[in-house]
């Protein structure tokens, strides 16, 4: 069994705002980068059970960039999202109502070639533009 990381953030502003940011790829490019000198210049989604989503990271000298894939396992609006990545480790996104607040919970699968702890700070601070990008608009 793969060692599962968890990660978690609070933004102020509704589920279904916070589920549209989250799953729009207008919304999508963005966020989703854990730092300033990254950036995520296209993405696709096709939410839906059985859809793909594709977004591409890459750091904005060209240096380095990568596809995220995944095929949506699971998908409950406003609720929850399940996925397996091209490299067959899960993921869940749980979004819940904390009024007047979201709750956004991601637990994931680590991959073996970087520490834990690197891999929680990567996400958790993707996870942190996030919550930025949406309480900021």
């Amino acid at each position: 069994m793969p060692t599962e990381i968890q990660i978690q953030t609070l933004i102020a502003n509704d589920r279904k705002k916070v589920w549209d940011y989250y799953t729009n790829p207008t919304h999508i490019t963005q966020w989703n980068f854990a730092d300033l000198s990254w950036h995520c210049p296209h993405a696709k989604v096709e939410l839906k059970n059985g859809g793909t989503y594709m977004a591409r990271m890459e750091a904005k000298d060209g240096s380095f960039g990568f596809d995220f894939e995944a095929i949506f396992d699971s998908v409950k609006e406003h609720e929850s999202i399940t996925y397996t990545m091209t490299d067959k480790r899960k993921a869940k996104i749980e979004f819940k109502d904390k009024a007047p607040h979201t709750e956004v919970t991601i637990t994931f699968d680590a991959e073996t070639e970087n520490p834990i702890e690197m891999q929680k700070e990567g996400w958790q601070s993707i996870l942190n533009s996030f919550k930025n990008y949406v309480e900021s608009h």
